[in-house]
């Protein structure tokens, strides 16, 4: 379990007890680690959200937590604006941190994608890599 450390990777041993005394109290749950979504957001946004969906609920499925921002901050930050954009992504890069591994989805990998993967890599985050149909590849 990577709770004992930051996303600095030092020692931080008061968080790490409290989410002990969280996961004690909620007995009978097992634990779900917190998994970051990343799939395509723009172009066709329809088809992507519903996309997006689809991948939240594998990992549900598999015992996972996820974490998919970019189904939660285009409901009140514009995409086509550049600041909003860019704040929705620093949002998503802190809810990353917070992660156990980063699931990557789909085919192509987008511009926001690549910034959210190099993020990933530069935190030391395992990033997995999976098509469409959820079977997983090696990158």
């Amino acid at each position: 379990m990577n709770d004992y450390y930051n996303h600095e990777h030092y020692p931080d041993p008061t968080p790490y007890e409290a989410l002990k005394e969280i996961r004690k109290e909620q007995s009978g749950r097992r634990y779900m680690p917190l998994v970051f979504i990343c799939s395509p957001f723009s172009e066709d946004t329809g088809k992507n959200i519903n996309a997006a969906r689809r991948y939240c609920r594998f990992a549900v499925d598999r015992g996972y937590i996820p974490v998919a921002p970019h189904l939660i901050y285009p409901q009140f930050l514009d995409d086509a604006k550049a600041d909003e954009r860019q704040l929705g992504m620093f949002f998503g890069k802190v809810l990353m941190t917070k992660c156990t591994e980063v699931w990557v989805f789909g085919e192509c990998i987008s511009a926001g994608m690549q910034e959210e993967i190099q993020y990933a890599e530069k935190r030391r985050l395992k990033v997995r890599y999976f098509t469409d149909d959820y079977k997983e590849v090696e990158r």
